[in-house]
């Protein structure tokens, strides 16, 4: 049901009903003391104790695939489960747009394995605050 309403909405924006190129994130947020510990854990990098929502997203920011992780989990660790289930469910995809943070060994895993091309976007070295960056912005945009 929710594949051909994203199909719907595609076509209507002019573009294929199945999408070929993706972006992927994710981000860590806070649980509250009652959620078990077996399902959330510690993310050093934002100081946060809680859970992690992995999504991939088309172009346009339809959502294609969400999983949650204990915080601790990185996003390397995360992206490997992720993008296996995101190819056995939608096979049109090429490549997947991510951050820095998905770089290294899962760029290689991805195109061996899954046939899927991983472009990393970093942020300009001299920049700094807030930051728009090319393809990733659209993910951020669905985060918030």
């Amino acid at each position: 049901m929710i594949g051909q309403l994203r199909a719907r909405v595609r076509r209507d924006m002019g573009r294929a009903p199945g999408a070929v190129a993706t972006v992927i994130d994710s981000q860590s947020v806070k649980a509250a003391e009652t959620v078990g510990r077996d399902s959330r854990g510690y993310d050093a990098a934002k100081k946060i104790n809680g859970r992690k929502r992995h999504l991939v997203v088309d172009t346009k920011g339809l959502p294609l695939f969400v999983m949650v992780t204990p915080a601790d989990m990185t996003d390397r660790d995360a992206a490997k489960e992720v993008l296996f289930r995101l190819r056995l469910m939608h096979s049109e995809i090429t490549i997947v747009w991510a951050a820095s943070a998905y770089a290294g060994q899962l760029v290689g895993w991805a195109k061996k394995y899954l046939n899927l091309t991983v472009k990393t976007v970093s942020r300009p070295k001299d920049a700094k605050g807030f930051v728009v960056l090319p393809r990733r912005w659209v993910v951020e945009r669905s985060h918030a």
